[in-house]
């Protein structure tokens, strides 16, 4: 787990406490910045705790970035001294304010059996948190219907969280096991983005596919890729091995279903 920047030996506060706590509750989400906080409350996060150490500061950037939101950035917000907000986490956000909000509940039959067109991302045993978090960011741009992970890692991590700029909110996203991930190939047509697959451009995804991204140097598991009804690539120059995770979503996403079969823009404020 990440070191904090204040020093070991000063007394921890309750608030501090709070938010390390926090950081490993399966219930919450720390928001660690002005861009994470700005899209929990625009897509409806029930938001329990914010702590600034300049408020002015805060509200001047609030009107500045997202002033659709910007009321409610300090709502009902702590203030605490520069001290006390370095150790509420590891890299205090330089935007000055950092954030709990409760996480939805995650249904996995709900986003299976939803009626929509739009894809769902399956992101297999990720290993970076950053990488995670930036695909939920391009799977929220692009109206996914939702992304799940497989393996050990949460993607509601607060690395994860800040990689994605608070837009876990705008979709559902959770972490499956085994007994789950059968289910997902069942419930919806299972398409494997993979090196040998057909080239993206000659494809027509099938609506409500699961597009199923593997890592870059491991790719997608061979059990994976047997239960996949079809496996499609992107086209890359020679010599170049691999995109990263979040690129190779965004290339998909954009190339063959947004772009492709003409998705209506975003209805939100960026």
């Amino acid at each position: 787990m990440p070191s904090f920047s204040s020093s070991s030996s000063a007394p921890v506060g309750p608030l501090q406490q709070r938010f390390r706590a926090a950081r490993r509750d399966p219930g919450l989400a720390v928001l660690e910045g002005l861009h994470a906080l700005k899209h929990a409350l625009r897509f409806g996060a029930a938001v329990e705790c914010v702590a600034v150490a300049d408020p002015e500061r805060v509200r001047r950037l609030a009107a500045a970035l997202c002033p659709d939101v910007a009321d409610r950035v300090l709502a009902g917000a702590q203030v605490v001294t520069a001290e006390e907000f370095a150790g509420l986490a590891p890299q205090p956000p330089s935007t000055g304010v950092i954030a709990l909000a409760r996480r939805p509940r995650f249904d996995l039959d709900a986003l299976l059996g939803g009626g929509r067109s739009a894809p769902v991302v399956l992101l297999e045993e990720p290993t970076d948190l950053g990488n995670v978090g930036a695909c939920v960011r391009v799977a929220a741009a692009a109206e996914a219907a939702g992304l799940i992970t497989t393996g050990v890692h949460d993607p509601w991590d607060p690395a994860a969280l800040r990689g994605g700029a608070g837009l876990h909110f705008a979709l559902p996203v959770g972490r499956v096991g085994a007994e789950e991930l059968a289910r997902v190939g069942r419930a919806r047509p299972l398409v494997a983005v993979d090196p040998e697959g057909e080239p993206l451009r000659e494809v027509e995804l099938p609506p409500r596919a699961v597009l199923a991204f593997g890592g870059e140097r491991r790719g997608l598991s061979e059990e994976l890729l047997r239960r996949a009804e079809r496996r499609v690539r992107l086209p890359m120059r020679a010599g170049v091995s691999s995109l990263n995770l979040a690129t190779a979503v965004a290339a998909t996403l954009y190339g063959s279903v947004w772009l492709g079969q003409g998705a209506h823009g975003p209805s939100v404020p960026r």
